[in-house]
C-alpha cells in the first residue's frame, strides 16, 4: 500500500490534488485503534483530508500519547457526550420508522460506533466514513445501507478493487475488478449496474475503461446458464452506455491477450487488452483478484463500495497504517 513518499502512485497524486482544492471530513469509527491513530497523524500533516476519530477523548488521547502519534487537530466525537444526540435519536427513528425504531433502541444503537459515525455521515457532520478495522465487512455496510442508503438509479450497492503493478516503460499497471467482495451470484441486470460503477470508479484512477464480462467462454465457444448470463449482461451494458468499450462473453486469456484474442475473437476491438473486468460471481471475483494480488504483484486497494449516496469503505481487520492511510484517500476522493 502506499508508503511516505510514494503518494503519487497512479492516481493518489491526482486524487490528493481533488482534496487539497476541496478538503473533505472523515470518520474513522475505530479512533482508539492504533492502525488509526498513525494513519490520521499522518493526515493532519498533510492538510487535505481532516480526520474525525469517534470514542472516548481521554482513551483516544491516551493510545496516541503511548503509540507517540500526534493526533492534535483531529476532532474527536465521543457518543456520550454527543451534543446533537437528541437530533441523531429522532432522525434514526424517521429513517427506520418502518422497521419499528423507538428512541430507546436508537440511543442503543448509536452506542456502537459503526452506527454513530454512519449517522454522523448522514446528518453532514462528516463526508466519509472508512471502517473495518475492528468491524466485520458486514458491520460496517450494515449501517450504510440501511441509513446513507443507495444512490438514485442505483439499486444495489457493489465493489471495485484497483490492481496497480509497476510496468517495465515506467508507468504503473491499472486494473479494475468488479464485484469482488459484495454481490455473491449477481443476475444479468445487477452486473450492468457493477458494470457500469466499475467503469466510473476506473475512471477516477486514471484508467480508460475496457470493460470484458468474463466467463469460461469467448464468444460462443462454451454453452450453459452461466455463459448466458455474461452475454447476455454484455448486451444489455452495451445498450444502456454505448460510449464503453464493452466485450463478452469473454475468457480472462481472449481479454488480455492479444495473441489469444487474434485467434478467439479477432472482430472484437476490447479482447487483448481489457482493463476492466467483470466477473460472474464473488468466487469468481475474489479468487481473481487474489490471485493477481498474491500471483501477479499486483496492490490490492479495496474494496471500493459504489452505489452509495456518500462515501462508506471497509478496512481489513489485517490492515496496516499505511493502508488506512491510502483507503482514507480514496473514500474521500469519492466525496
Amino acid at each position: 500500500m502506499l508508503e511516505n513518499g510514494d503518494d503519487k502512485v497512479f492516481g493518489f497524486g491526482q486524487l490528493i490534488g481533488i482534496l487539497k482544492k476541496n478538503p473533505k471530513k472523515i470518520v474513522f469509527t475505530e479512533g482508539q485503534d492504533p492502525r488509526i491513530l498513525e494513519a490520521s497523524s499522518r493526515l493532519l500533516a498533510s492538510y487535505f483530508l481532516n480526520p474525525i476519530l469517534v470514542g472516548n477523548r481521554d482513551k483516544i488521547a491516551e493510545a496516541a500519547e503511548e503509540a507517540g502519534f500526534n493526533i492534535r487537530g483531529a476532532e474527536i466525537i465521543d457518543p456520550e457526550h454527543y451534543d446533537r444526540m437528541d437530533e441523531m435519536v429522532s432522525l434514526l427513528c424517521e429513517l427506520r420508522k418502518d422497521k419499528g425504531m423507538t428512541p430507546e433502541k436508537a440511543r442503543g444503537l448509536l452506542k456502537q460506533a459503526n452506527y454513530f459515525g454512519t449517522m454522523l455521515v448522514k446528518m453532514g457532520e462528516a463526508d466519509a466514513l472508512l471502517g473495518g478495522a475492528t468491524y466485520s465487512t458486514a458491520d460496517t455496510v450494515r449501517p450504510a445501507l440501511q441509513l446513507i442508503k443507495t444512490k438514485p438509479g442505483s439499486n444495489i450497492v457493489s465493489s471495485c478493487f484497483i490492481l496497480v503493478r509497476p510496468s517495465a516503460t515506467g508507468e504503473n499497471e491499472v486494473l479494475a475488478m468488479a464485484d469482488c467482495a459484495i454481490n455473491i451470484d449477481p443476475t444479468e441486470d445487477q452486473l450492468v449496474e457493477i458494470a457500469g460503477e466499475a467503469a466510473e470508479c476506473a475512471k477516477i484512477f486514471g484508467v480508460d475503461p475496457q470493460l470484458a464480462f468474463l466467463s469460461y467462454s469467448t464468444h460462443g465457444s462454451g454453452a450453459g446458464e452461466a455463459v448466458d448470463k455474461m452475454r447476455n449482461a454484455a448486451a444489455k451494458t452495451k445498450k444502456k452506455y454505448p460510449e464503453l468499450p464493452i466485450d463478452g462473453e469473454l475468457q480472462f486469456d481472449a481479454a488480455v491477450s492479444p495473441r489469444v484474442a487474434r485467434t478467439k475473437c479477432p472482430e472484437s476491438t476490447v479482447a487483448g487488452h481489457a482493463n476492466t473486468f467483470i466477473f460472474p460471481d464473488i468466487n469468481a471475483g475474489n479468487i481473481g483478484y487474489k490471485i493477481a494480488q498474491r500471483m501477479g504483484n499486483f496492490e490490492a486497494y479495496g474494496p471500493i463500495l459504489l452505489g452509495l449516496n456518500a462515501p462508506v469503505n471497509d478496512l481489513s481487520r489485517g490492515c496496516n497504517a499505511s493502508e488506512v492511510y491510502s483507503m482514507a484517500i480514496i473514500t474521500a476522493a469519492l466525496a
